[in-house]
């Protein structure tokens, strides 16, 4: 069964070229993590400070899976590049869930 994910967060203003930059050259290792955790379809959209991931989950575990990829130590590295960008980084607010109202097939 295929679960999916469509998530918002908001970046600092003077953060969204270096996250643009970022993604723009994401790191092999990263993408193979993701993989791995059974994310497929995965995208991320801006407007303006706004940023929409979508990304589709494969795998039978999702928060095992989570938990796989934040044990990761690449990708511990990629976000600490990554999450500082966000408005709410000292929060510890960065993608958070929307939820889905409609789906057509």
């Amino acid at each position: 069964m295929i679960r999916r994910f469509c998530q918002r967060g908001f970046l600092k203003p003077e953060k969204v070229e270096e996250y643009r930059a970022l993604h723009a050259a994401a790191w092999p290792d990263v993408l193979k993590t993701i993989r791995e955790c059974n994310l497929q379809n995965y995208s991320i959209s801006i407007l303006g400070e706004m940023v929409v991931a979508y990304f589709e989950y494969t795998g039978e575990d999702y928060e095992a899976d989570m938990r796989k990829m934040e044990a990761d130590p690449v990708t511990q590295e990629w976000w600490k590049h990554t999450k500082p960008c966000f408005a709410r980084h000292d929060e510890g607010v960065y993608y958070e869930d929307m939820e889905e109202i409609f789906y057509l097939k």
